[in-house]
């Protein structure tokens, strides 16, 4: 998986385990991101949906969520791999753009996820493993990248781990279908079910996924965009329909419980953590119209760009870290049976999560 701001890498199995325990079969993961969440479900037996706006997190999903390892052609895949690792590199708009004009890749490597990329376009378009060959190139791609994870900036000097060829490597797919959607959670939060078990992870503050990760949409959309600033984010990134209400700390409230009303699941997770707009009584009050609510409390450690100080978009350092730690939330609501099923002794024995 890439890096990624907020990513509940460490709270996948109590997620995996209260998804078990609860006895569900069907799941609904309205902000996906990587689908790290979505897998493990899926992992576990469900059928899942995965919802998210980005057109990176909607490859991912079809390709870890709604493929099912077993119709996929293993030669075929092969096969497409080897000839993709094989093709030299070619300067195109993204070596130009994110290697030259700015500094998230060594050249040499752009250049090869410009010939890839153009060849997946070229070659798979609209066929079952282009999902597949595209999570492969973004994932390649993230582990030679010279950032803290987010592409709001480059860091100063080139990072060790960008000096690596670029090596694409298979995806690890699972067993199963799911279905993969890319919407709006408020527009569709009240269609997708009903499902036994939700998982709801919305953003926290005014960031937005949509230019912290503005290469990855480039990547997956291919369009060549105008960029403007030092990091070369996207033309639309300025445009009022790439911006969620989830990022507004005045509308965000409301949009929230709407979210949590209109989810038609048997048992609901919200998670956040004590760094975002609302207070766990607010949080509480919004799960609270499901029937009861439980709250799991995890000490973690904060997003490692947090951990290295505030740096300005020429990667020079200009701030100092505030805090090394927060605490994760996870609010399960539902009926009292329902989560206490779900819950079990967990309400009293929720761990720290080391960030190892």
């Amino acid at each position: 998986m890439i890096k990624y701001l907020g990513s509940k890498r460490r709270l996948v199995p109590v997620l995996g385990e209260l998804f078990t325990a609860s006895g569900a079969r069907t799941a609904l993961d309205l902000f996906t991101g990587t689908t790290r969440v979505a897998q493990e479900l899926k992992r576990r037996g469900g059928h899942v949906t995965a919802v998210d706006t980005a057109r990176y997190s909607e490859v991912f999903a079809r390709c870890y969520v709604a493929l099912d390892a077993g119709a996929v052609d293993d030669r075929a895949l092969d096969d497409a791999l080897a000839h993709l690792r094989s093709l030299p590199g070619r300067p195109g708009y993204f070596t130009e753009t994110f290697c030259v004009r700015s500094r998230f890749f060594q050249p040499f490597n752009g250049e090869r996820i410009d010939a890839i990329r153009a060849a997946i376009a070229a070659d798979h378009a609209g066929s079952a493993l282009e999902p597949v060959l595209l999570t492969s190139l973004i994932e390649a791609a993230d582990r030679v990248d010279s950032t803290t994870g987010v592409q709001m900036a480059y860091v100063k000097r080139w990072s060790s781990r960008s000096a690596k060829p670029l090596e694409l490597r298979r995806p690890e797919l699972l067993a199963g279908t799911g279905r993969a959607v890319r919407a709006d959670a408020v527009a569709v939060a009240g269609s997708l079910g009903p499902v036994d078990f939700a998982y709801l992870d919305p953003p926290y503050n005014q960031h937005r996924y949509f230019t912290n990760y503005h290469v990855w949409e480039t990547l997956v959309a291919w369009d060549a965009p105008e960029h403007y600033g030092v990091a070369c984010k996207r033309v639309d990134a300025r445009d009022p329909a790439t911006k969620s209400v989830f990022n507004s700390k005045p509308a965000m409230p409301d949009a929230l419980r709407a979210v949590v009303g209109a989810v038609d699941a048997r048992l609901l997770v919200l998670s956040y953590n004590d760094e975002g707009w609302l207070t766990l009584d607010e949080l509480v009050e919004a799960c609270a119209p499901r029937g009861a609510v439980e709250v799991l409390a995890f000490d973690s450690k904060r997003y490692v760009g947090a951990q290295i100080g505030i740096h300005n978009p020429a990667g020079e350092r200009v701030g100092e870290v505030a805090r090394l730690r927060n605490v994760e939330y996870l609010l399960v609501a539902g009926t009292p049976d329902d989560v206490a099923r779900a819950v079990g002794g967990r309400a009293a024995t929720a761990t720290a999560l080391s960030g190892t």
